[in-house]
């Protein structure tokens, strides 16, 4: 229920134009999911086994995008996303998301919000000046054959650095997080940026209570419990 209480949230603040003040457990609990990109699937499962201890647990295609993914849970539902490129898939006509081709070894690169309602939040965070782009729709089948559908703001609109999330849907779906690998437990996640008080009140216009200090450099930080002790993950 404490997912849905945030989500609540989120929309009530894109109506209201003003900043929500979460409690950090809520916080953790409005994130559906870490992106843990890599050039290499194998590899990515591979890193992130020999850093946590823990091997993820395949998740499936993404149709005409060329990637596919592996996962681990985070939480009950929360998770972390090994994406990338998949041979078994013809290599799409533009470049894969999240600049998987670019990509010299793993790492973090983004974050997910849990959302609903999605077309009406997005009109609302417009309104406000936050362009989250086109809600548009997803899917993919489970080795176990369960096809999971969802609806999503585009992954491929990029806001600050990637430190601005995007927000999914699950719908109907069984939560991914129920099938993946466990072991592992979300502790924080922060943020870093030359420009924090500006991409501070881009967040808080969406709900968003991510705490974001000043850095050198976009930098996106998750604190995981892990079999092999606290790890830390950064872009």
């Amino acid at each position: 229920m404490k997912h849905i209480i945030t989500c609540v949230s989120i929309l009530m603040l894109a109506t209201t134009g003003r900043a929500m003040q979460n409690r950090p457990e809520d916080f953790l609990a409005g994130i559906d999911h870490l992106v843990y990109a890599t050039p290499d699937l194998e590899r990515g499962i591979r890193t992130m086994e020999e850093l946590s201890g823990v091997r993820a647990t395949a998740g499936g295609q993404h149709p005409g995008l060329g990637t596919r993914n592996a996962l681990i849970a985070l939480g009950p539902s929360t998770y972390l996303e090994i994406i990338g490129p998949d041979p078994g898939q013809a290599k799409p006509d533009g470049p894969r998301r999240f600049g998987i081709d670019e990509l010299q070894a793993p790492r973090l690169v983004t974050w997910v919000a849990k959302g609903t309602q999605l077309e009406p939040f997005v009109n609302r965070a417009r309104a406000n000046g936050v362009l989250l782009g086109d809600v548009i729709s997803g899917s993919r089948r489970r080795p176990d054959g369960v096809l999971l559908s969802w609806r999503y703001t585009d992954p491929n609109v990029i806001l600050s650095d990637r430190l601005v999330p995007y927000f999914i849907d699950w719908g109907t779906s069984p939560h991914p997080a129920v099938a993946a690998a466990r072991g592992l437990s979300l502790r924080e996640l922060r943020a870093e940026h030359p420009e924090a008080e500006r991409v501070t009140g881009i967040l808080r216009q969406l709900g968003l209570d991510l705490p974001v200090r000043r850095g050198a450099r976009p930098s996106l930080i998750a604190t995981i419990d892990s079999p092999k002790g606290r790890i830390e993950l950064r872009n």
